[in-house]
């Protein structure tokens, strides 16, 4: 069975991945390097790799079940499955481990619906979710750290420490909202009851708002990725999507 999207025509890379297909070819690459080609026992891969790759941002983008995204591709259901389980964590981005001194990072949680019930909760958004803490540099605005999912009802204090986030970080200054008190991260000055903030507070507040705003606009483009608004992965699935989304945000503004 012929499939209709293949990454040797350059035309269907870019939709699916945001990469130009320079970027997608170095991609591919470092993936080949870091052994997602390798030669395995049983019955060889049905695509190479770069079709892979290209199966599981497709999927990732799109939401299409695997009933609807295989024959795209020429292969069966379940060999897709099995692709998507086994490219999915290879191409989870790495948190970063060191920080320059001056670096400035900003956190925030998003929640993303997910149907795997043993790892979501109701949240504010009345769907079964997770929280996701995701760290960015304020300067460059590339992710630098994901936290491990939580259940969408932790709020996002105790989220910045459960999720390893914190730890990721260290002591590496860090932004974050109101939602974060008693955490020791820069937080926006808060009005005590009858009083009001001097100008100076004032001030500092509208440029704390400003500078975390960054943040707000990396979810933006990562929620264009349509598995992060109804994720039907189970287990660690959810976490792979997001690593992986979040690695092919920095190809893309890396250039």
């Amino acid at each position: 069975m012929a499939g209709v999207i293949t990454a040797s025509e350059p035309s269907w890379i870019v939709p699916f991945t945001g990469l130009s297909p320079r970027q997608f070819g170095k991609l591919v690459t470092v993936l080949r390097r870091e052994g997602a080609d390798a030669v395995r026992r049983g019955r060889p891969w049905s695509l190479p790799l770069e079709d892979r790759v290209l199966l599981v941002a497709a999927y990732w983008r799109t939401n299409l079940t695997m009933r609807q995204l295989a024959p795209l591709f020429g292969i069966s259901k379940s060999a897709a499955d099995r692709i998507i389980d086994h490219l999915g964590p290879m191409l989870a981005l790495q948190p970063r481990k060191r920080f320059a001194k001056d670096t400035v990072l900003i956190v925030d949680g998003t929640l993303v619906p997910t149907r795997d019930h043993t790892i979501a909760e109701q949240s504010k958004n009345y769907r079964y979710s997770t929280n996701h803490q995701v760290v960015i540099d304020a300067d460059t605005r590339l992710v630098v750290v994901v936290g491990r999912p939580l259940p969408g009802n932790r709020n996002d204090c105790k989220a910045w420490e459960e999720s390893g986030a914190k730890a990721a970080v260290g002591t590496t200054l860090t932004i974050a909202d109101g939602g974060y008190p008693g955490t020791g991260l820069v937080t926006p000055h808060r009005r005590r009851k009858g009083e009001e903030l001097s100008d100076w507070k004032q001030a500092h507040n509208t440029s704390h708002k400003q500078i975390r705003a960054r943040v707000e606009h990396v979810f933006a483009r990562m929620k264009t990725w349509k598995i992060l608004r109804d994720c039907r992965l189970k287990g660690d699935g959810v976490h792979h999507a997001m690593l992986g989304i979040a690695r092919m945000h920095n190809l893309t503004l890396a250039g």
